[in-house]
């Protein structure tokens, strides 16, 4: 069995990996680590949680603490970038990363729009090896002239087809023609559509594919469900049923407001649960996101927001409160479980009119399910909750006070905001979501659930105009409009 030492892996790294757990690499990294580390480009395509950010990662901190400028950290001068389509997976991939780099003396910070710039710009002059970014927020520290690219050594594309689904790709363009045309490019995807082949020819220099899995296909270890219920009364209760269970689950809805409406029924219920999506501002998104990685909260509800770039380890059950739009939403979705090689289920919960919309859905997916009719409580339902967990009663916590920190001079991570939960709302620095939550069980068994001007998109698919308001809008900007990094 090929070993992380056996690929060439530094000794400190490889024990680094060790004492957090990770001692056999993953089939994307065992097949790209050798020519990253030998400084090709990679073009790597395989699904959510096949391990890439390990395979980015790895070969960026050992060749940056190889090179000829080590240690000679300069004020706004990056050696490495990586750029992502969101800011929950900006912090998830630094989470990852920043340990890593600390190992080799290397510095980290996250760059990403919904919070102040100041602490952003301060931990740039403080000097940092890599930066991990959104698009829209890096552009605007770029034209500030608060940072420039083009000593840029390594360059990393992560979730491409995602930052084009989003409308990202101009302004990725405009950001690799700063970086030095010959330096080393790695590009990860699941697919090469909306215009990542068009990356893929503009920016990498006769790349090494390496392609582990059919990112297309939902991974074998998923169970896939289709549960038909008569009407929109029995949904809820079969919902509601569904999210009692004691391990992680996500639950897909298709608006902001009904992500936020049966976040707050569960909760009200006995069943604590967060919500997210692109209407909470960076503090409530970093807090009830780690809520959940923590394992205080066991249910996330979401839109699509967090489809991509969510990586929590063990959830056990995905469901399609709504089912998706089309066939790449529900793999991207269903992703968050069987993730690493673990199992898990995913369920889609259909009303009578979304039955040819649901075939068709599965047809393209892959899927080959059929539809179980169900009523709230039957066996079918209750074999998917497994164990239920005790009814309590919960508190969101409020936003925290500011607390003191290290400066960003002082070595090690940098104070621009580095890993889940560390992100800042008007430049102050968030608490432990832990913090203020107050817990009573009040039942040793389950219960039945209660019933119940000039603008430019985020990430998150909403626009945000001068005015402050927000409306709905596809990805893409119109009228030279450009995607932020929010």
């Amino acid at each position: 069995m090929t070993t992380f030492a056996d690929l060439g892996l530094p000794a400190p790294i490889v024990s680094a990996l060790t004492d957090r757990g990770i001692t056999t690499p993953f089939p994307i990294q065992t097949a790209s680590l050798p020519d990253s580390l030998a400084g090709r480009d990679v073009l790597g395509r395989g699904r959510t949680g096949s391990g890439k950010t390990l395979a980015f990662s790895l070969p960026m901190v050992t060749r940056l603490a190889a090179g000829a400028r080590r240690g000679a950290r300069r004020p706004g001068v990056p050696r490495a970038l990586v750029l992502c389509p969101t800011r929950e997976l900006a912090n998830q991939i630094d989470a990852a990363l920043a340990p890593l780099a600390e190992t080799l003396g290397l510095r980290t910070t996250t760059i990403f729009g919904g919070v102040a710039q100041s602490r952003q710009v301060s931990a740039l002059q403080a000097g940092v090896d890599i930066v991990i970014a959104c698009p829209g927020r890096l552009e605007d520290l770029l034209n500030q002239r608060h940072l420039r690219l083009d000593e840029v050594e390594i360059t990393v594309l992560d979730e491409a087809d995602h930052m084009a689904d989003l409308g990202f790709l101009p302004g990725v363009k405009r950001i690799l023609d700063r970086t030095p045309a010959r330096a080393q490019r790695l590009l990860f995807s699941a697919t090469l559509d909306n215009g990542v082949d068009v990356l893929v020819k503009r920016y990498l220099h006769e790349p090494v594919t390496h392609s582990v899995d059919d990112a297309a296909a939902p991974p074998p270890q998923m169970t896939h469900h289709i549960l038909a219920v008569a009407d929109a009364d029995a949904k809820k209760h079969v919902v509601h049923q569904l999210a009692q269970g004691t391990g992680r689950r996500v639950l897909f809805t298709r608006t902001k407001h009904q992500a936020k409406k049966l976040a707050k029924q569960l909760t009200a219920s006995g069943v604590p649960a967060v919500d997210l999506h692109g209407n909470l501002g960076q503090g409530a998104r970093e807090r009830n996101l780690e809520a959940f990685s923590t394992g205080t909260v066991k249910v996330l509800v979401a839109t699509d927001i967090a489809a991509r770039g969510i990586h929590v380890d063990d959830v056990e059950l995905v469901v399609h409160v709504d089912p998706p739009a089309e066939h790449k939403a529900y793999l991207h979705r269903s992703g968050r479980t069987a993730r690493a090689g673990s199992g898990g289920d995913v369920v889609t919960v259909m009303l009578p009119e979304e039955r040819a919309d649901v075939r068709d859905l599965t047809r393209k997916a892959r899927i080959t399910a059929q539809p179980q009719r169900v009523t709230p409580g039957d066996a079918t339902v209750s074999a998917l909750v497994g164990e239920v967990a005790p009814l309590v009663a919960y508190t969101p916590p409020a936003p925290q006070q500011q607390q003191s920190r290290k400066p960003a001079g002082s070595g090690g991570r940098s104070a621009a905001g580095s890993g889940a939960g560390r992100g800042q709302s008007r430049g102050s620095r968030e608490q432990s979501p832990q913090a203020g939550r107050v817990w009573t069980s009040t039942s040793g068994q389950a219960g039945r659930p209660a019933s119940s001007g000039g603008s430019r998109p985020t990430e998150a698919g909403t626009t945000a105009n001068a005015g402050g308001s927000r409306r709905r809008r596809g990805g893409r900007g119109r009228g030279g409009s450009r995607p932020t990094g929010a």
